[in-house]
């Protein structure tokens, strides 16, 4: 079957059907390679239809928000993406792509004699990676090797998301999904969090895919926002997407956050 065609995105003041923008000769072509390129998704559970339609890409190194009210499918967006549950429509990594998964909250059981040494080096062996990641993954992440030494139970929430960013990546991803990072983190923390995911993308040339709540930060840190809610799907830039008409549409009620100048 053919490719469906490529059309290009709707304009900033309207919410449409999300939509690949197009390129703009061979130049852009030479110059934009997509990480993701996602289109007529769909995701139902039963007669539950909880995606419908997606059509979206994501460029190399930017970082796609994902954004919406609960119960919107973002997680399950997430899980689509990486072949977890069963989906309609085209999903295309690019070749070569390594993606690392850092969940909104894992199955794990806090007071297991367990420590933060320990949950790496068993990623170490899933990986098939050698044990010195264990190191290097800490070191990018700044989790101290004394932190790493003691029983997750007794971590931060903000030690403990920074201990699930290294085991993300172990084994050198070249794509990271986040769901809800900031999850259990005070507001510092919150800060502190999104400025070392920012950092990683830029020294590790990472591809970023994130779900927050947390407009502020998602205005500042993100390339492109993916909104999910009432009525219809939109993408495009923070600026574009997050306004205060857009954002009372999506959720459908008011939500004040406030605009910082971009980081491009």
């Amino acid at each position: 079957m053919g490719r469906p065609p490529i059309t290009r995105p709707p304009s900033a003041g309207s919410c449409s059907p999300l939509s690949r923008p197009e390129p703009e000769g061979r130049d852009s072509l030479l110059r934009v390679r997509n990480a993701l390129e996602v289109e007529h998704l769909s995701v139902a559970f039963g007669r539950a239809r909880v995606l419908e339609d997606l059509t979206f890409s994501v460029p190399e190194r930017s970082a796609l928000a994902v954004i919406g009210p609960n119960g919107s499918g973002k997680t399950v967006l997430f899980r689509a993406l990486i072949g977890a549950v069963p989906y309609r429509g085209s999903v295309r990594w690019a070749p070569g792509t390594r993606i690392g998964y850092v969940p909104q909250k894992l199955d794990l059981e806090r007071d297991l004699p367990v420590t933060g040494f320990d949950f790496l080096r068993a990623k170490t062996a899933v990986a098939r990676a050698p044990r010195a990641e264990v190191a290097r993954a800490l070191e990018l992440v700044g989790l101290s090797p004394e932190s790493a030494a003691r029983p997750i139970g007794t971590l931060s929430g903000g030690q403990f998301q920074r201990l699930l960013l290294a085991f993300a990546l172990v084994g050198r991803p070249t794509v990271l999904l986040f769901d809800e990072p900031t999850a259990g983190v005070d507001e510092p923390g919150e800060e502190l969090l999104y400025a070392t995911i920012r950092r990683l993308q830029e020294e590790e040339g990472l591809t970023m895919l994130l779900i927050s709540h947390e407009l502020s930060l998602v205005y500042r840190y993100a390339s492109s926002v993916l909104c999910l809610g009432r009525g219809k799907p939109c993408f495009g830039a923070p600026r574009e997407i997050l306004s205060p008409e857009r954002i009372a549409e999506i959720y459908g009620t008011p939500v004040k956050f406030h605009h910082h100048d971009h980081v491009g």
